[in-house]
């Protein structure tokens, strides 16, 4: 992949980041630097080149999270996320599932997404 700045820019806030971000943080943190068409460009070839992975969230926002398993190896990673309902926060959770095999079916895609109370969100709801 041609490194032009735009994808520089990306790259470096993904790897800065632990959890997912989503389509409307991202367009509108690079608002200065770039247009919203040529960050939905740049996301979209680093998700193809694997370097980073999307999640569609419980209200259909897009969501895109640094593929971890990028640096070790290309390997075929299916693993649910986990959204906050009270901060929102999306992260990756470290299980890996395994998707069956079914006749008749072509699977292309997968979307596992567990919504609940974060670590954190839970604890402030347990303090009140």
């Amino acid at each position: 992949m041609r490194k032009t700045k735009a994808v520089a820019k990306v790259q470096d806030l993904f790897s800065q980041r632990q959890s997912a971000v989503s389509v409307v943080e991202l367009v509108d943190h690079f608002s200065n630097a770039m247009n919203k068409v040529t960050v939905y460009r740049v996301l979209a070839r680093l998700e193809e080149e694997g370097i980073i992975h999307s999640i569609i969230d419980k209200d259909g926002l897009k969501w895109y999270a640094r593929d971890q398993h990028q640096l070790h190896e290309a390997c075929n990673d299916h693993h649910p996320h986990f959204q906050c309902s009270a901060c929102r926060r999306m992260t990756c959770l470290p299980v890996q599932v395994t998707i069956p095999e079914m006749e008749n079916y072509r699977i292309e895609s997968e979307n596992i997404l567990l919504v609940g109370k974060c670590e954190k969100c839970q604890a402030d709801l347990d303090n009140s």
